[in-house]
């Protein structure tokens, strides 16, 4: 079963349970993901499925800090409970020894010296990481790690 179909199935199961946070939020994340499949006139398969929910839980992360700074609790509350839900499609993240091996294994493979290397590396990265680890933080250690050998 596709990761696309298993968020059908769970929207039927929802619908069915009468989970209406849930199901709004299954709905909104189906919705994004035939939007950019009509745009891209493509089906899409279980990585780029994984990259419309990253991005979705990024948004919301987002909305979260302004609505903090805004006094909207309540409307924290609703972006984390969307988080949880969508979170739920994403695969088991990687620990912070698994991310540091992945670094290592891809400065090694890419030859990377500099952090002028850096795309290399993050590209060798995002295909194992794509999903399991928050790509802006690795970005941020590949970027420490490279700055320590070059320097």
């Amino acid at each position: 079963m596709t990761l696309k179909e298993r968020i059908t199935e769970d929207m039927k199961s929802a619908m069915r349970a009468g989970e209406k946070e849930r199901l709004a939020t299954i709905r909104m994340a189906l919705a994004a993901i035939k939007q950019r499949e009509v745009d891209e006139r493509v089906t899409l398969e279980d990585g780029q499925v994984i990259g419309v929910v990253e991005k979705m839980i990024k948004q919301r992360k987002e909305a979260i800090a302004q609505f903090q700074s805004g006094g909207r609790a309540d409307l924290v509350a609703k972006e984390s409970a969307e988080i949880v839900v969508l979170e739920a499609y994403l695969p088991a993240q990687l620990g912070a020894a698994e991310i540091d091996a992945l670094i290592t294994q891809a400065i090694a493979a890419s030859g990377a010296g500099s952090v002028k290397d850096m795309g290399k590396v993050m590209a060798a990265i995002k295909s194992q990481a794509q999903g399991r680890a928050d790509m802006s933080a690795v970005s941020a250690l590949v970027r420490d790690r490279l700055g320590r050998l070059q320097g």
